[in-house]
């Protein structure tokens, strides 16, 4: 039987692409102190490798995220500690799916007054949009896919491999998450 995931996307291709990305921002920040704003907890290792990729004399935050309500807002649980107002803030997402966590992300922000906020994306999943949010810096546009890796999780777990993993069989993938751990390893053949 084959496993219920594949690759998506390769480490060395993420790496690729976010070294591009840094340039981009890098050239649209020139002479300017932007902060960014990593969306705890999946934005981490895309963060991480983005302010490496960029040129510039930046500041970097988090914010944090509890859970959607009934009126489909965001609950902050952790607010970036830089003061905002006046600056540039790039929000740096993992992925953007329904765009309800960003447009609230947005608001929360833009309530503070900065002068410009744009959003870095590793993964844009345009195709699942229900409300309009301005995506500015994008990685790599999917579809409908369920991904782990690079940031990425399943119940809290996979964060930390270093490709993306598109799972195919959730069903069969939540019966033996651990095929996945031994296929992604390094030294295994497959990767």
């Amino acid at each position: 039987m084959s496993q219920p995931f594949d690759v998506l996307l390769r480490r060395n291709q993420i790496a690729e692409r976010v070294a591009e990305l840094g340039r981009e921002i890098s050239e649209q920040y020139a002479g300017r102190s932007p902060v960014m704003i990593m969306v705890l907890h999946g934005a981490l290792p895309f963060l991480a490798d983005l302010v490496r990729a960029t040129s510039l004399d930046l500041e970097v935050d988090a914010i944090a995220l509890t859970r959607f309500d009934s009126g489909a807002t965001v609950n902050l649980s952790l607010s970036p500690a830089t003061q905002l107002e006046g600056r540039d803030v790039i929000i740096v997402e993992d992925i953007v799916d329904t765009g309800l966590t960003l447009r609230s992300i947005r608001a929360h922000l833009e309530a503070q007054l900065p002068s410009s906020v744009t959003t870095a994306t590793l993964l844009n999943k345009a195709t699942r949009r229900l409300v309009d949010v301005p995506v500015e810096f994008v990685g790599f546009t999917i579809g409908d896919e369920f991904v782990v890796g690079f940031g990425m999780d399943w119940e809290h777990r996979f964060r930390n491999l270093p490709d993306i993993w598109n799972i195919l069989d959730l069903e069969a993938f939540a019966a033996n998450p651990t095929a996945l751990e031994l296929t992604s390893r390094p030294d295994s053949d497959r990767v």
